[in-house]
């Protein structure tokens, strides 16, 4: 297989990095020259594709799947039609992905399919959170703590773009579910812990959460799949508050960071099983199996790390979209695999560490080995975030 991804971002080196552990041939295309994903990628392309569209159709000769990582729908639309010109199968539900990437939208769906959602303002009490509601991730999010702020932010922007809810807190999950025509598949429930801004700065896999629990998460996530009558894949995010969970957002595209401690975690590549459903046009092979027995699935920690001369500090994954091109390294340290835009003698570098075992506690005990190590050959003063997750405690 030779896959032609589009944009060299978070969601773009997501794809990659499958796209190799699958074995296949990856040529990306970003107009930026040091995309982050353009070293995982067998030949990179700098291009604008909406300016450079005849030679970007070129360059896709001998592509048998075009894979969009990237949220721009105007891309999104000319890849779309250049699928449809070229015969190429395009990984993409443009009906679906305008409905996710507008968090309005998004919440009209779930208050029509009465799927549990924070409640939206008026209808709650301070603290709220308020979210742009295009795109997705934390950027923009804000907590309102009281009525003063709130009026003050009201004065000064318009809300006909954000979204004003009740601030939650809980831990947080993911799931990915994928499929065509009702005919729909859910992979493994990571955990997710975010930095002080929102944004993800840890996965862990597999998540520890009631079997009931997971039942119910699982439904929600098909439920949402077939009343949007998906074609491809999508991301559901929730939150556990006061044992209830409740949806926050919905992504119908590739996401980032999951998708890679799933595939450590159970084996299932989700980019691999992805192209091979667009390429058949339908579902490969037999139903995905649940890996539901003790030991199936390893524990998988992923995180994010910025390292400087002064700390190694746990930061949310916007520290990614910030670095250079990142390479793959194993044994970095002593680490199983990671990502990082680290070389020698480089002053500040960010790390996406991988680890995994046969146990909560040995992965964490070999995170904190590997993050050790760094902070004494390098000589940094500092780790910051050192302390286990709830995921950690009482594990065997």
């Amino acid at each position: 297989m030779r896959v032609g991804i589009i944009g060299g971002k978070l969601q773009g080196v997501e794809a990659a990095y499958l796209a190799k552990k699958a074995g296949w041939d990856v040529v990306l295309f970003d107009r930026r020259k040091k995309a982050q994903g353009a070293q995982l990628a067998d030949v990179f392309h700098c291009m604008d594709i909406l300016r450079s569209r005849e030679e970007f159709v070129a360059e896709l000769k001998g592509v048998n799947l075009i894979l969009p990582a990237i949220e721009d729908l105007e891309v999104l639309t000319a890849l779309a039609d250049i699928g449809q010109r070229t015969h190429i199968p395009c990984v993409l539900d443009l009906d679906a992905y305008r409905i996710s990437s507008s968090k309005q939208r998004s919440n009209q769906l779930f208050a029509a399919m009465g799927v549990p959602a924070p409640r939206p303002w008026p209808d709650c009490h301070f603290p709220m959170l308020l979210k742009p509601s295009d795109g997705s991730g934390s950027e923009g999010v804000q907590v309102i703590p009281c009525r003063e702020k709130l009026e003050r932010l009201l004065h000064q922007e318009s809300r006909d773009n954000w979204v004003l809810e009740e601030y939650l807190e809980g831990p947080s999950y993911s799931i990915e579910v994928m499929g065509f025509s009702g005919n729909y598949q859910v992979f493994q429930i990571t955990e997710l812990e975010m930095d002080a801004q929102y944004d993800c700065k840890r996965v862990l896999a597999p998540a520890r959460l009631d079997l009931g629990l997971k039942r119910e998460f699982e439904e929600m996530a098909l439920k949402l799949a077939g009343e949007l009558s998906l074609q491809g894949i999508m991301d559901v995010e929730v939150i556990l508050h006061a044992g209830k969970l409740k949806v926050l957002e919905i992504d119908a595209r590739l996401p980032s960071q999951t998708p890679i401690a799933v595939f450590h975690s159970t084996g299932f590549n989700m980019v691999e099983y992805l192209g091979k459903a667009f390429v058949q046009g339908k579902m490969p092979g037999p139903r995905l199996k649940r890996a539901r027995q003790k030991g199936a699935e390893k524990p998988v920690i992923l995180e994010h790390f910025l390292v400087t001369p002064e700390k190694i500090e746990a930061c949310g994954e916007h520290i990614l979209g910030e670095a250079g091109p990142l390479h793959v390294l194993r044994d970095f340290f002593g680490a199983d695999e990671v990502l990082t835009d680290y070389t020698w003698g480089k002053k500040e570098w960010v790390l996406t560490l991988m680890t995994w075992g046969s146990s909560p506690v040995e992965v964490w005990a070999k995170r904190d080995q590997v993050l050790k190590r760094i902070q004494e050959e390098l000589q940094i003063p500092e780790v910051l975030d050192p302390y286990p997750p709830s995921w950690y405690e009482g594990a065997e």
